[in-house]
């Protein structure tokens, strides 16, 4: 069965046929990639005045040149994803204390890897229990890094990686757990861990320590934290979990102080209800705050993967409606977030828990929203429910539903394939990774109209500047094909301009995609 399908990007009118073709190596020269501040972005080069020596220069100076010819140009989009997990060391670092070097090649290990088999997003925990795993004014090291909650390990994991991935053309999603404050109560906290500054509102639940969704200064500290980091950083998404309310011991959550002062204050909800309406109010807000802050960071949550037991019809399961206070249905469907990565973390096999019948439920639910399946990977090989042939057979069905824009899928967690378990870099990247591809263009960007590369011709490579004005990503080139334009490479675009391609005989279309991922138009080169 052919699983491949089109995703035709409408921008102004304007389709973007998303066509796949075959992959090629790498043969660009790019500067470094971005670091921990943010810059301006506008890769503002100078690309001359378009009088060129024609022997062996040609410049398309599309502002005063001569006009290039331009197609359009697409190729099939999708979001290759793999969460890293720092919480008690899951996946990073891989012991507390490791020197710089050891760590920093720890990182570069998993970059690497999602690199070779042609992933296109790490999702880091940055943020696993109100601590941080970069350079925060606003809270305290993690101490998953030292050992010591506060410790300074002497450098900052985040801006490393994002400039580590970014040269591999891989974007980081920054994952923040909202409420967690510790994921042991006993575990020692340092200032100005959130927890200290707000002790009424921080309650041990089921072994860990939680701060109430309910209190506005810990909604607000939350809403804080996530802006410093777009702020600071070129980071490319905010990521939350399933963690809201935790999940129950049994006992009652306790939060009376908040509950009845919300009652003293006149409030008519049920208890159920005002608890959802809590995680409601920080979700709306995070995703606001985040496109005031930059409309081009993504905001995407992961919920469970079952929305409530009976939804769709003979699906059993935990409610995480009723029990975690998490309404993904609404966030979707009010648009509050840029996609959904249901934890759809079940085999095939389970009737009850049927990976398609629920997927395909999630992707009807708001048709102009992504939807990047969750899987299971850390289940691959323990029992014979969790074969090799069921995880491929898993993103195989994911991309039975692109047209539902079931556009991708984000792997739990790293670590099987960093050990390749039963072959699964080879069995993904053959079956189908072989070809690179950008995540999906940002559902809330999708009018933005990008202007193509300026394009210098020396010789038989191409030096490439985005147009005054234009925060770009990657130049992507294709390549004509007897007629049809096939995608070639996608090279990660330097801030300060001057990035180089090389190119053969033949027709080719380079375009320019900005940092929501939308493209430009393709400039037309022929050798």
């Amino acid at each position: 069965m052919d699983v491949s399908r089109s995703f035709p990007v409408l921008i102004l009118g304007l389709t973007l046929a998303c066509s796949q073709g075959t992959a090629h190596d790498d043969t660009s020269l790019s500067g470094e990639s971005l670091g921990e501040t943010k810059g301006d972005g506008d890769g503002d080069g100078d690309p001359g005045d378009g009088d060129a020596d024609t022997t062996d220069t040609s410049v398309f100076d599309l502002g005063g040149g001569p006009m290039p010819e331009l197609v359009d140009v697409g190729h099939a989009r999708e979001f290759r994803a793999v969460w890293v997990a720092t919480v008690y060391n899951i996946n990073w670092p891989s012991n507390v204390g490791l020197d710089i070097d050891a760590a920093q090649a720890e990182l570069i290990d998993i970059v690497e890897t999602c690199e070779a088999i042609n992933l296109n997003a790490i999702v880091f925990q940055l943020r696993p229990e109100s601590d941080a795993l970069y350079a925060s004014p606003l809270e305290p090291w993690s101490r998953f890094l030292t050992g010591t909650q506060g410790g300074d390990p002497g450098w900052d994991p985040l801006s490393f990686l994002i400039e580590q991935a970014h040269a591999r053309n891989i974007e980081v999603h920054g994952w923040i757990n909202p409420y967690r404050a510790a994921a042991s109560a006993a575990a020692s906290l340092a200032q100005p861990h959130i927890a200290l500054q707000q002790p009424a509102h921080a309650h041990v639940y089921n072994g860990g320590l939680w701060m109430d969704p309910g209190a506005i200064p810990v909604r607000e500290h939350v809403v804080d934290v996530v802006i410093d980091i777009v702020d600071r950083y070129e980071i490319d998404g905010i990521h939350l979990d399933d963690y809201f309310y935790p999940y129950p011991d049994g006992s009652p959550y306790p939060d009376d102080l908040t509950w009845q002062q919300y009652l003293q204050d006149g409030g008519m909800l049920a208890l159920a209800d005002w608890r959802r309406d809590n995680v409601n109010d920080l979700v709306e807000e995070l995703h606001d705050s985040i496109y005031a802050a930059d409309p081009d960071v993504r905001f995407g949550i992961a919920p469970f993967g079952i929305y409530r037991p009976g939804i769709p019809e003979g699906i059993v399961g935990f409610d995480q409606y009723a029990q975690l206070y998490a309404d993904p249905l609404l966030w979707f469907q009010q648009g509050w977030v840029d996609y959904l990565a249901p934890q759809l973390y079940w085999p095939t096999t389970y009737a009850q828990q049927d990976y398609e019948v629920l997927l395909d439920w999630w992707t009807q639910q708001n048709p102009s929203r992504y939807v990047f399946a969750g899987n299971y990977l850390s289940k691959l090989g323990t029992d014979a429910d969790w074969s090799l042939a069921e995880m491929l057979l898993q993103v195989e069905l994911s991309r039975l539903y692109s047209d539902q824009n079931s556009l991708g899928n984000v792997f739990f967690q790293v670590q099987p394939l960093l050990a390749d378990t039963l072959g699964i870099n080879a069995a993904l990247y053959d079956e189908f990774y072989a070809q690179p591809a950008l995540t999906p263009p940002l559902a809330e960007r999708l009018d933005q109209v990008v202007a193509p590369p300026q394009v210098t011709l020396v010789g038989d490579s191409a030096m490439l500047d985005a147009a005054s004005g234009e925060r770009v990503r990657s130049w992507v080139v294709y390549v004509d094909e007897g007629g049809t334009w096939q995608l070639d490479q996608i090279i990660p675009a330097d801030p300060l301009g001057g990035d180089a391609v090389g190119l053969g005989p033949g027709r080719w279309a380079i375009t320019a995609s900005g940092w929501h991922n939308v493209e430009s138009q393709g400039v037309v080169v022929e050798l």
